[in-house]
């Protein structure tokens, strides 16, 4: 688990993350509202060298970013999980760009093969403070979360 103090240590975070992504790596974010989905997305988004705003796709489901080292398709299915399957996401998961899916965990049968959690916590005590966990579920993923934490301790030594 890492532990992240405040904003700046998150998108720092991020960073690291858009910088370790490859082609074809799955993200999905998992945790409560207000717990740093988007932010995070955001940041992911300068690690890639994207610099147009990066705003939540809550009600237009998906944005694409294509201006960065590769592109990034920002989802949030809150308000269509149910329907996951029939959003047509395969083509993004398996396309040439890095997939960031907020709220994720709620496609079930439609998550990806292959894909990385990250689940966010906030904490009891400082509003500023998030725990991130690292799940990974396939050989891809694995490989991607070993690149994210490679970067963020050479990052932070």
């Amino acid at each position: 688990m890492i532990e992240l103090s405040g904003l700046t240590m998150t998108e720092q975070f991020a960073e690291a993350i858009g910088h370790s992504a490859m082609p074809g790596d799955n993200l999905i974010l998992t945790g409560d509202l207000g717990a740093g989905k988007t932010t995070l997305t955001k940041g992911i988004a300068q690690g890639l060298g994207i610099t147009q705003m990066i705003k939540s796709p809550t009600y237009t489901i998906i944005r694409e970013y294509n201006q960065g080292r590769i592109p990034l398709y920002h989802m949030d299915i809150y308000r269509v999980a149910a329907s996951g399957a029939d959003l047509g996401l395969d083509e993004y998961f398996e396309g040439d760009g890095l997939s960031v899916v907020e709220w994720g965990n709620l496609l079930e049968e439609a998550l990806p093969e292959d894909y990385l959690e990250l689940i966010l916590e906030k904490s009891d005590t400082d509003l500023e403070k998030r725990y991130v966990k690292l799940v990974s579920y396939g050989e891809q993923s694995e490989t991607f979360k070993q690149r994210i934490l490679e970067k963020w301790v050479e990052n932070h030594e």
